[in-house]
């Protein structure tokens, strides 16, 4: 590759990149996958909480771009377009795991007592792994990983009221799940 053409590549936007790609550029994708691969991987290692099953999702969600790019219809930075394709790509395998292994780990922010912490930990786990899908990727997205509900939505595709009901049914049912009134966090461990 020429020279000019590295950095004309490099000083293109993400939009430009991906319209470079669309009309037959044959590096113009390769740079869009430098730029934000190590941000796809990082979502997609926060969503599963394994590094191969990470590597393998950011793999197929960029092969979906690449396929897809024509798709992209601008409303969105296509960092979003690209983060929303790697989360479904990270639902779609883990949809594919044994229910016990589906969910990411949950970390207790708050750790008195690492062994009570573990069992709170895996009753999460369990109770989480009971809720529905999409209840259930709404707040592993906006509870677990703090990401905003207008960015959830367009990830899942979803309207921004769908994610806060599904939000708000997710949590009740992880409360009646775990055994607690919705809204009342569990005492803290006395001993």
């Amino acid at each position: 590759m020429a020279p000019g053409v590295v950095g004309h590549l490099a000083d293109a936007s993400d939009k430009e990149l991906l319209q470079l790609h669309v009309d037959g550029d044959p590096n113009a994708f390769g740079e869009l996958f430098r730029r934000h691969k190590d941000r796809m991987w990082a979502v997609a290692l926060r969503t599963t909480r394994d590094p191969e099953l990470a590597a393998d999702c950011v793999q197929d969600g960029f092969i979906a771009a690449f396929r897809r790019a024509e798709s992209f219809r601008g409303e969105a930075a296509v960092t979003t377009w690209l983060h929303r394709i790697v989360v479904n790509a990270c639902l779609d395998r883990l949809r594919r795991r044994k229910p016990t292994s589906e969910l990411p780990e949950y970390e207790l922010a708050d750790r008195h007592d690492h062994h009570a912490s573990t069992e709170v930990s895996l009753d999460i786990h369990e109770a989480l792994a009971k809720l529905p899908e999409g209840q259930r990727a709404a707040l592993v997205l906006v509870d677990m990983h703090a990401v905003p509900v207008a960015e959830a939505a367009v990830m899942l595709g979803v309207a921004e009221g769908t994610i806060k009901s599904r939000c708000a049914r997710g949590r009740a049912a992880l409360a009646d799940h775990l055994g607690l009134t919705p809204g009342r966090r569990p005492p803290p461990d006395s001993g």
